[in-house]
């Protein structure tokens, strides 16, 4: 690398635009960029090679380079940063901004423009960024003058790590780059308009203790809103839910913001949750939902969506309240002062839960938990993937330094399942978007911001062919990312739904052209490894955790294994397939659910 270079002030005092821009970075306090260099951005690299305070990260797709700075930011807590070019660097990078739209990731992407002249004359490398970037961020901008260039990025980040986290878009004109102009800090830079509710409103937290107290069949419903509020969340969420007694589940987001271990926790909720969290949501009477936004892989049919019951939702988002399903108590703000206020409330009115009532729902929940959801058919014929991840488990049990990112699939699903988290950012996955292709380069984002530790992507055989161009990335930085592939040779979710909900009419899911993944592990210099037998399983996943450099993981695993429980599309908590012979179609009052 070269010395290390001060931004040379132009005689007027002023700098170009791309040393604006670089120094804007430094004060925002970051120290690594993901990108992809191109002409309309050459201003901006170059101001990049004269320093050594920010590393970037050369990936090998701008798609790539937003869910490589989401696994970064996830793991952190920080602002990913993204740098790519005009026209089909920017439109690269949309999959990449719609996904950390929908999760509430913090990224600033930086693109480059044509010159601000050529603007709308179909220049090359042209296309409307801010146009077609508007639904796919939280907010954007087109600077079309360098005296303003400051001030945007500096506004940029306040945006993206402020009030509910999300992608903002700074599109910067060749031109402006080249210009000279101010340099503003931020503290001269502070927004005016944008200011998000972080403290609630006290009185709708004292309506919430009230009801939380006399509640009966009570749950906790948690989302990833608890977990980008930051640790002192997670850790206020578990001193309240203990101090309650009460039961508590959370979203595929959400996994990681209250300690799998616990015996208060009933797992995760939803499509592919645990019979136990799903019916205890079907059968509460209040529901305290932090930091979640009742998404439909959630609700289920959202008509019979927890019948009855009295809903509490947190979010600093007012946007979410009321929007998919009406609420009885709403509190806008930053979940972990609702959660400092909530046991501070508790205490000072010395709340106590009926514990009659209490006593007899968590004798009804751990009569529905004896149903064992998540068990399956134990075979030494075949590798069962659940049984690969409770050994990727049972291996890296008593590490901290474990994270898990995965791909999108029966993989994914299966990994929320089986691999118990036990503190906040060390599970990443898409979750709104369902993005195939994320988990190789969040992998990697989360390796650059923790370099020891070690980080598993759990994929399946399509999703990993998404984005497999990164194993060059990991290598070129020798990041020891391991890619733990599930292979079952088919498009696994898209062939279970086939199966039960399209009569079993398998159209354009099988995979009958995969590469040797061994082979092409070596190709671009990284470990491949491969398990047929279940014998195979733990020496394959040993070696895996002990190589110090990229590793992929060839599993290949049972080609007609369903992930279950399911709640099919369009029903309800209490219809849910348990597995390939048994469904439950509706629970009632004589199946166990007892109403006390």
């Amino acid at each position: 690398m070269p010395p290390a270079q001060k931004p040379v002030t132009a005689p007027n005092g002023k700098l170009t635009g791309a040393e604006i821009v670089i120094k804007a970075l430094r004060d925002q306090g970051v120290d690594v960029i993901f990108g992809y260099p191109g002409g309309a951005v050459l201003p901006i690299y170059d101001a990049l090679f004269k320093q050594n305070e920010i590393r970037h990260i050369l990936v090998r797709h701008e798609q790539a380079a937003v869910h490589a700075a989401e696994g970064y930011a996830r793991s952190t807590g920080k602002v990913g940063v993204v740098l790519v070019t005009s026209g089909p660097g920017a439109t690269n990078a949309v999959t990449g901004l719609v996904d950390a739209l929908m999760d509430s990731i913090p990224v600033v992407c930086l693109t480059g423009q044509v010159p601000t002249h050529l603007i709308g004359n179909d220049a090359f490398q042209e296309c409307d960024t801010t146009g077609i970037t508007r639904p796919a961020s939280k907010h954007n901008y087109l600077v079309k003058h360098v005296d303003n260039l400051a001030r945007t990025i500096h506004e940029g980040f306040y945006v993206a790590r402020n009030g509910r986290p999300g992608p903002v878009v700074i599109d910067i004109p060749k031109d402006v780059q080249f210009a000279e102009g101010p340099y503003r800090t931020p503290g001269e830079c502070a927004p005016k308009s944008y200011r998000p509710q972080i403290r609630p409103d006290l009185n709708r937290v004292e309506e919430a203790v009230e009801l939380i107290a006399n509640a009966r069949r009570p749950i906790f419903y948690v989302g990833g809103g608890v977990i980008n509020s930051g640790p002192i969340a997670s850790q206020l969420l578990t001193q309240l839910v203990r101090m309650t007694g009460y039961p508590c589940t959370t979203t595929l987001m959400g996994l990681g913001a209250f300690p799998a271990s616990d015996p208060q926790f009933l797992g995760m909720l939803g499509m592919h949750g645990t019979y136990e969290a799903n019916l205890a949501m079907h059968g509460c009477d209040v529901m305290i939902n932090i930091g979640a936004r009742f998404d439909d892989r959630v609700t289920g049919k959202l008509s019979e969506f927890a019948p009855g019951s009295k809903k509490i939702h947190v979010d600093i988002d007012p946007s979410s309240i009321n929007k998919n399903v009406p609420v009885d108590v709403a509190i806008v703000g930053d979940a972990a002062h609702v959660l400092e206020d909530m046991i501070r409330l508790w205490k000072a009115r010395a709340k106590q839960p009926d514990r009659e009532a209490l006593a007899a729902w968590w004798k009804q929940i751990e009569g529905w938990r004896a149903r064992d959801c998540l068990r399956y058919e134990k075979t030494d014929k075949v590798i069962k993937p659940q049984y690969a991840l409770e050994r990727l488990r049972e291996l890296t049990r008593g590490r901290d330094d474990v994270f898990i990112t995965t791909e999108v699939g029966q993989h994914q699903m299966w990994a929320a399942q089986f691999l118990p988290f036990e503190k906040p950012n060390r599970w990443l996955t898409s979750g709104g978007l369902g993005t195939m292709g994320y988990g190789l380069p969040a992998a990697i984002g989360v390796q650059i911001a923790h370099p020891k530790a070690l980080v598993v992507d759990v994929a399946g055989e399509a999703s990993i062919l998404m984005n497999i161009q990164e194993m060059s990335t990991a290598l070129q930085y020798r990041l020891p990312v391991k890619v733990f592939i599930l292979n079952n040779q088919w498009m696994g979710m898209v062939r279970q739904w086939q199966q039960l909900l399209h009569g079993e009419r398998y159209s354009e899911s099988y995979s009958q052209a995969l590469p040797d993944f061994v082979k092409l592990a070596e190709a671009f210099g990284a470990v491949g490894l491969r398990a047929t037998k279940v014998s195979e399983v733990d020496d394959v996943i040993r070696t895996m955790i002990e190589t110090p450099k990229a590793v992929i993981v060839d599993m290949c695993v049972d080609q007609k294994e369903n992930c279950f429980p399911m709640i099919p599309g369009g029903k309800a908590h209490n219809e849910m397939l348990l597995g390939p012979e048994e469904k439950l179609d509706e629970a009632t009052p004589e199946e166990g659910m007892v109403l006390v």
